[in-house]
């Protein structure tokens, strides 16, 4: 009787070492995909903790005055709230943005619109997302923007000029712009109208104004945009 209880014990004890185990595991997995999730950068000390949009799947939101890439008649509209310098944005923009692309921006169905939300955090998220604005008062603003994603790791400001030039921008024109920092307040204005539709980490896509939050694999887009046609 004695032996069981001990083994019965020792089980137990095994057991409770195997569950703390795995949990020490999920929690070091979860530090690097941003949760047992995919993704997103949810680090923003600016953001307002206690007050989401009342219903953020239901969010409609304005595409402002933003570069769309697509057909501007597509039916579905995909609204990217993001920041240069988030490495799970240059995630989405590497691993699913293309295939978004390939299926559906190249052929009429859906159109996406960039908005910048740079994070405090990110020290030259900024004035990248002012520079993408610049290069777009060329007409480039893709250009410029898959320039940075490209290079993230070196978007100072010299850099930014750099690529500029790389892409064949006047680039009196565009450092003039960079410089003054006369699209700082577009910038701005697009954080805010993210922050009032419930953003609070990057990215954060609203397709035809439902969120889909994180760099979530193309399955996901894929059924929220089939949904929508």
């Amino acid at each position: 009787m004695g032996g069981k209880t001990h083994n019965f014990f020792m089980k137990k004890d095994l057991l409770w070492k195997i569950g703390t185990f795995v949990f020490a595991a999920l929690f070091v997995i979860s530090l690097f995909t941003g949760g047992l999730g995919f993704g997103g950068e949810d680090v923003n000390p600016s953001a307002p903790k206690n007050n989401p949009a009342p219903d953020a799947t239901l969010v409609k939101i304005d595409a402002d005055d933003d570069a769309i890439l697509g057909d501007e008649g597509a039916p579905v509209t995909i609204i990217e709230f993001s920041d240069y310098e988030c490495p799970f944005c240059a995630r989405f923009w590497r691993e699913t943005l293309p295939q978004i692309k390939q299926e559906y921006i190249d052929t009429g169905k859906v159109k996406l619109v960039y908005r910048d939300f740079p994070l405090n955090i990110h020290r030259n998220a900024q004035k990248a997302a002012e520079a993408a604005e610049c290069a777009g008062e060329q007409s480039k603003y893709y250009e410029m923007h898959d320039k940075i994603f490209e290079n993230q790791q070196a978007i100072d400001v010299l850099s930014l000029k750099r690529y500029a030039q790389e892409i064949g921008l006047n680039t009196a024109e565009f450092n003039s712009c960079l410089d003054s920092g006369k699209m700082a307040s577009e910038v701005k204005k697009d954080f805010s109208d993210g922050q009032a539709a419930g953003v609070r980490g990057t990215p954060a896509f609203f397709i035809n104004g439902k969120l889909v939050s994180g760099a979530q694999p193309f399955s996901v887009f894929q059924q929220a945009i089939n949904a929508e046609l």
